[in-house]
């Protein structure tokens, strides 16, 4: 359990918190619990899906201004990469992941919530990529994952203005999926998360990484991709049982053991 990021279970569902106030900037050692805390939720079996959540007031912050301003440009190079890893390991948790935003998520804190496959946030929050404000650019995902989730000319305009963008617009924007009260965040990311811990945890692992993965790739080599991942799952329990479940009962009514 680290100092500012915990993992905490319940029922199948792990939450990674947040909580380093007031506003849980992200310094050198928040990265490093958090890539800790990204470990374990991926190594263990009892958790199934992952919720990303900074706490009632504020989801994060973005980094640590004061800490950066006084680094080196070598400093900058050793801490800019540890946190863009530190997030990629998020992202690459291989269950299904949501971010419960409260308050703000701007800079490295959108960034933390871009890591997450799906985004619930309050109707009073405000997100953006505030850094150019700054003199600088984001550098841990607000430039790459933004510019795939909202594509290219509306991601350059939340970065070359680094303007704050309410619920609504962000919403329309696509950069988060479901906007709630704000006392009715964290449940409603659990809501979602909660209806993964029975699944199939093979075929969603392997979903995820088909998507993800395919991402990077061109069609062709991306279905090839698809095709694998797909004709894998043969060799899993949950296929058998889901098939023999449909052929018997109908659709919807298959238990599956995640193996």
């Amino acid at each position: 359990m680290g100092e500012f990021v915990t993992v905490e279970v319940d029922a199948g569902v792990g939450t990674i918190r947040l909580d380093r106030p007031p506003v849980n900037a992200l310094n050198n050692q928040v990265q490093a619990e958090l890539a800790e805390a990204a470990r374990e939720v991926t190594e263990r079996a009892d958790i199934r899906s992952v919720i990303l959540y900074g706490g009632q007031k504020t989801f994060a912050g973005g980094a640590d201004i004061k800490e950066m301003a006084a680094r080196s440009y070598p400093e900058m190079v050793t801490f800019g990469t540890a946190l863009s890893n530190s997030l990629s390991l998020l992202a690459g948790i291989p269950k299904p992941t949501v971010a419960a935003i409260t308050g703000y998520a701007l800079g490295g804190g959108l960034e933390l919530a871009l890591t997450a496959d799906r985004r619930v946030a309050g109707d009073n929050v405000k997100v953006g990529q505030p850094e150019i404000q700054l003199g600088v650019i984001p550098g841990a995902g607000g430039t790459q994952r933004l510019a795939r989730l909202i594509g290219p000319s509306k991601a350059k305009d939340l970065v070359y203005t680094g303007r704050f963008v309410k619920a609504e617009e962000a919403l329309a924007l696509g950069i988060v999926d479901e906007v709630v009260a704000p006392d009715d965040v964290y449940a409603a990311a659990h809501k979602w998360a909660a209806q993964f811990v029975n699944g199939p945890a093979v075929a969603l692992r392997a979903a995820k990484a088909a998507i993800d993965g395919g991402l990077d790739l061109d069609l062709a080599n991306a279905l090839k991709l698809e095709t694998q991942l797909f004709a894998a799952l043969w060799a899993t329990e949950d296929q058998a049982a889901g098939m023999k479940s449909f052929i018997e009962n109908g659709p919807g009514k298959a238990t599956f053991e995640g193996k």
